[in-house]
């Protein structure tokens, strides 16, 4: 499929009205539920969205309008959520993340990006030269990769409770 630009904004729209109707009315044990050592509890996904927000998608759209190539993205600690978001409730971190989704939305929207500007080029620390259409089409696939886990982490706090239907959801046995 094709990137647009169209497409990747009502993905990215629609992020926060899903995680806040999948999470906020859930008992904490839901909440913190996670799949191992080092691994994202549907809390921490959105203390991690939250500060992509900050300092990753936009800013770095940002740096490939302004510098294209001449100024490479600066590395990006996805974990540094951790000291931000800990020990805020699901509510709060629902409305920043809400709050900050828009008002990038609302500035990705102003920029009233052209196709030739969707090719221009940015660097990537690690990938190297990436597009900004790229970039944009990643930010979407973020988010639903991200929605994806949460679903994954909470269903698997059932895979006992399910009894024999355990071997009918193949997300299980992954």
């Amino acid at each position: 499929m094709e990137f647009s630009l169209n497409d990747t904004r009502k993905i990215l729209d629609s992020t926060p009205d899903t995680l806040r109707f999948w999470l906020e009315d859930l008992p904490e044990h839901w909440l913190t539920c996670n799949e191992g050592p080092d691994t994202f509890s549907p809390t921490d996904v959105l203390g991690h969205l939250i500060h992509c927000e900050d300092d990753d998608w936009f800013v770095r759209t940002k740096i490939i309008l302004e510098h294209g190539e001449s100024v490479a993205f600066e590395p990006f600690d996805r974990f540094a959520f951790y000291e931000k978001h800990e020990n805020k409730t699901i509510e709060v971190l629902l409305d920043e993340f809400e709050a900050k989704r828009i008002r990038n939305l609302e500035e990705l929207i102003q920029l009233d990006l052209s196709e030739e500007q969707l090719q221009l080029t940015g660097t990537h620390p690690e990938l190297g030269r990436v597009t900004l259409a790229q970039l944009l089409a990643t930010w979407a696939v973020h988010d639903l990769a991200h929605i994806n886990q949460i679903s994954r982490v909470m269903l698997k706090q059932y895979a006992d409770a399910i009894g024999p239907w355990k071997a009918y959801v193949s997300l299980l046995s992954k």
